[in-house]
């Protein structure tokens, strides 16, 4: 504590000796007394003094108070007054509030750094931190809250060591998600705060924290308090999930997937009644949008960025902010900023793109919004940052959108231009020949953005006619852009005439960049060559120093882009005129003053339009890749030779015929694979149908084997059920004393009864057969051969025996049982018959129970035959599926053979090709070791077939700028 002695040492910081006097007592009490109730009360009047004598508690008290946070952890009032007291010592917040206005800025630096040197002091010891960790997590409201003050700004004055200590305590980041959980909104908007300290700069703890659940709880404040028309809570809310987002791609995927952006869209829903915004509102709202750019800003990672923007669109997110876009009465920095945020919305998201393009103002006649916003970047009236957004709309809406892009090129062209009707394109054209300078440089970069890396529509810009004035032919948009150019300082322009011209040489070096046709037409014009070198190689100042450069540049693609058409600007011929009139050094020079400008450096940073005035507004992002682009090649083309271009043109003529070559037989392998592959897909599907087919007249055939199953069954039961019928109707008709069934009975029984007595006299027949056998078998045993062969015959003959003498018992067996079933049924008919006058009435009854028995067995026998008959016409016709099946297998089986005999013929075609390829690779590399000979540069073949393979749609003119 020495540093803090010399602090006091000053007359003007020392307090009176009284005060120091009972800091010093009170100390001693807090030391050496027994008693709660002395330290209590000593701690108390402490705290009482450390607003006024902050840096004497600070040095002399400190120690104690931490003792007593260890010690009295009991007592929750003089835990709390301790706390207090060491955040009366350790913030600033409360020296920054009495300070008045009049004392030194010496004084100032003096209180920051006790503060953060209190703080150093406290922790210096990770205990005490650890320490005021376990005190928050107290429920009592007189611990919990000092301790959360404390702890803020602790953070507030040494954040990455408290941070640390904080992450490497256990469990002491889930310590502090629980304050947001407090029913008691005074810690838990605090517990905001300090959580906000919390996560500054610092990822690892940014993940905890939004792992811990903090997205849900803070949509859940937000929503609770009112979304964007709630107070400085939702505010505070707000910067901690930014805190969180920002820079951090896991926190943003672990946001989008837990589907917290469908959350953020009741955030947008803003009244028809938008007057008399209060400034929370405005704040909230802002910052409403830049947590949603945060999450689809340029700088994320392309994929995720996309995925957000999906997200937010599906959801409604960006169909909200669209409305907003054209709602009435938005305040403008809202307006703004909303702008900013569709942009990146939309930016590279093809989707969103065509919905952005489908948006309609609500005006009379509807106009697109597309339109509305460009009438607002040509306006001069407008606030130059509205006007810098609409046209970073107007970019990020082109970006890779090639069908964006057409759509406004097609607005400038003769055949779709609607008299009635204001549209894009003539925004464009009117703000680029505009008198205000800022209007000129807006319209030209976002035409150049309309002409971005797409050489079709660059030509289709050609045919662009201009009428200048009544009476006069009309004019190329090309010509003009140039006369404009050349005459413009005798123009009367509000604002910077260097801003006009260096926009329009930045969309003539776009539009003139890897496109020979607009080069041709470029150099027609007899004036402009004359002209840019006339600017290159006059001294100007430094102003006019970027104008040279980018004149040099459009130069520099004339020459490099020029495909020798025009006999008096053919390349040789344009760089003996620089040789001559500039010089190839000073043309250099120049050339290099656009990548050392200051504003450049500035541009290339970032995507967005963001300058400090208007006069800074010089480049644009997408322009500086292209100068970065261009500049080294230029600077190379330049110092070749005329010999050098033509053997580099018999080369790129050769390179090009070889790849002309290579692409076409790539394009006819590609077809024959494609073709194939087709074939092959359709031979599997046919075999898959082919199997489907089979299987399923095989499970068809078990299913008619299952019905014939059922039908016999079904026959058998039936035959059952009959004879049972019968013996019922048998026995029906016998209860209606019908004699003579009853007499043939007797009979029948009687018959029975003789068959009987005639099997019992063959079974005792057969028994004396086989003794006798058996005795003669034992007589019999002279000779072995005899004896054998007798046995076996015996045998045989002893089995067929026994094997007849079963089935006679089995036989006797049976008539037994039904002779005594007979016997049973004559009974029970001499019952009936003896009662056979009580029994007249049932008779009737009987018979007509038989009779529906009947009727019901020959409805079962009719749809046991109809279901007979549908089974076998099912049969049928299962078979001819079956036949038709089997012809389909046999025409596959054919096509089987063609394709193999196609697949034979297709190889045989590729290696002859692969001989044509190896014979042409020869004689390209036979060329190319006379270009080295000579002192050409030459590429590799790897090089050429990589760029080949990377981009099989890159036309000629890249192939050349490569």
């Amino acid at each position: 504590m020495n540093f803090l002695r010399g602090v006091m040492g000053g007359p003007s910081a020392g307090p009176q000796p009284s005060g120091a006097d009972t800091i010093q007592k009170l100390c001693d009490r807090v030391a050496s007394s027994t008693l709660l109730d002395d330290r209590r009360d000593a701690v108390r009047a402490l705290k009482s003094l450390s607003k006024k004598y902050r840096l004497e508690v600070g040095i002399q008290a400190m120690e104690h108070l931490i003792h007593v946070l260890q010690t009295d952890r009991s007592d929750s009032e003089i835990i709390g007054y301790a706390l207090d007291t060491l955040y009366n010592v350790i913030s600033n917040d409360l020296e920054e509030e009495e300070q008045d206005d009049s004392e030194e800025e010496n004084s100032a630096k003096q209180v920051d750094d006790l503060g953060s040197q209190f703080t150093e002091i406290f922790i210096k010891q990770q205990e005490n931190v650890t320490l005021l960790l376990t005190l928050v997590e107290e429920f009592d409201f007189h611990v919990r809250w000092p301790g959360v003050k404390l702890l803020t700004s602790l953070l507030k004055q040494q954040g990455p060591q408290v941070q640390q200590i904080i992450l490497v305590s256990p469990m002491g980041v889930s310590r502090l998600m629980d304050l947001l959980a407090d029913s008691r909104e005074v810690i838990r908007n605090d517990g905001v705060l300090l959580l906000q300290q919390l996560t500054k700069s610092n990822a690892a703890i940014q993940k905890i924290v939004a792992f811990e659940n903090a997205f849900e709880r803070l949509l859940d404040i937000i929503t609770e308090e009112g979304n964007s028309d709630g107070g400085i809570v939702v505010e505070d809310c707000l910067l901690l999930l930014q805190n969180l987002l920002k820079n951090n791609n896991s926190n943003q995927n672990f946001f989008k997937e837990g589907s917290y952006i469908q959350r953020m869209k009741p955030w947008f829903e803003v009244g028809d009644d938008n007057c008399g915004w209060s400034a929370q509102k405005v704040t909230n709202l802002h910052l409403m949008l830049q947590l949603v750019r945060v999450l689809v800003s340029p700088t994320n990672p392309p994929g995720a960025t996309s995925s957000c923007q999906k997200a937010m669109f599906h959801c409604g997110l960006l169909q909200q902010l669209c409305t907003i876009l054209m709602a009435t009465g938005v305040p403008a920095d809202i307006l703004t900023e909303t702008i900013n945020t569709v942009s990146e919305v939309i930016r590279g998201c093809q989707t969103n793109q065509d919905y952005f393009a489908s948006v309609n103002a609500p005006s009379n006649p509807p106009r697109p919004a597309i339109v509305v916003l460009l009438m607002s970047m040509v306006n001069e009236r407008q606030p130059f940052v509205l006007r810098c957004a609409v046209l970073y709309c107007f970019q990020c809406f082109l970006y890779k959108n090639q069908k964006g892009q057409g759509e406004i090129v097609s607005t400038l062209l003769p055949s779709t231009i609607d008299g009635n009707s204001v549209s894009a394109g003539q925004l464009l054209c009117g703000g680029l020949f505009s008198t205000d300078s800022l209007s000129n440089w807006c319209a030209a970069v976002a035409l150049a953005h309309a002409l971005q890396e797409n050489a079709t529509l660059k030509e289709q810009l050609l045919r662009v006619q201009l009428a200048t004035s009544i009476g006069n032919p009309p004019v190329s948009l090309l010509q003009q852009c140039t006369n404009i150019l050349s005459q413009g300082d005798k123009i009367d322009r509000r604002g910077s005439k260097v801003q006009t011209r260096v926009g329009l040489l930045m969309l003539l070096c776009t539009w003139l960049s890897n496109c020979s046709i607009a080069v041709t037409h470029f150099l027609h014009n007899p004036a402009n060559v004359p002209f840019l070198t006339g600017q290159i190689a006059e001294n100007l100042g430094e102003e006019e120093q970027l104008v040279q450069g980018l004149c040099a540049l459009l130069l520099g693609i004339s020459i490099y882009y020029n495909d020798n058409s025009l006999e008096n600007y053919r390349k040789e011929k344009l760089k003996q005129l620089i040789e001559k009139r500039i010089g190839r050094e000073n043309f250099i020079e120049k050339l290099g003053f656009i990548s050392k400008h200051e504003l450049y450096s500035r541009a290339a940073q970032k995507p967005q339009p963001s300058f400090s005035s208007p006069d800074h507004m010089m480049f644009d992002h997408e322009f500086t890749k292209l100068v970065k682009e261009l500049e080294g090649v230029i600077s190379k083309a330049i110092y070749k030779s005329s010999e050098e271009d033509k053997k580099e043109e018999e080369v790129k003529k050769t390179l090009e015929q070889h790849d002309n070559i290579v692409t076409h037989y790539k394009k006819v392998i590609r077809e024959q694979d494609q073709e194939l592959e087709e074939l092959k897909q359709r031979i599997n599907t046919l075999t898959s149908q082919n199997e489907q087919l089979q299987a399923t007249v095989t499970q068809q055939v078990s299913q008619i084997q299952q019905h014939k199953d059922q039908y016999n069954l079904l026959k058998v039961q039936l035959g059952k059920d009959t004879q049972h019928h019968n013996s019922h109707s048998d026995t029906f008709q016998m209860n209606g004393i019908q004699t003579e069934e009853v007499s043939k009975l007797k009979e029948e029984l009687e018959e029975w009864k003789n068959k009987h007595e005639l099997l019992q006299g063959q079974l005792r027949e057969k028994d004396s057969v086989i003794e006798k056998l058996n005795s003669s078998q034992l007589e019999m045993g002279t000779t072995e051969q005899s004896s054998q062969t007798i046995k076996s015959a015996g045998l045989e003959h002893n089995s067929e025996l026994q094997k007849e003498l079963e089935m006679l018992r089995s036989q006797i067996q049976l008539q037994a049982a039904e002779i005594s079933k007979l016997q049973m049924e004559n009974q029970k008919l001499q019952v009936m018959n003896a009662a056979a006058d009580p029994a007249l009435g049932d008779s009737g009854a009987t018979a007509a129970t038989s009779s529906e028995l009947e009727a019901r067995l020959e409805q079962e026998i009719k749809e046991l035959k109809s279901e007979v008959k549908a089974l076998s016409e099912e049969k049928e016709s299962l078979k001819q599926h079956l036949d038709s099946s089997s012809s389909t297998v046999a025409i596959l089986q054919d096509e089987k053979s063609k394709l193999q005999r196609e697949v034979a013929e297709s190889k045989k075609e590729q290696d002859d090709l692969l001989v044509l390829l190896a014979d042409q690779d020869q004689k390209i590399s036979a060329l190319k070791i006379k270009l080295k000979d000579l002192g050409v540069p030459v590429e590799d073949e790897d090089d050429i077939e990589s760029g080949d393979q990377g981009d099989e749609d890159e036309d000629g003119d890249e192939d050349e700028q490569d």
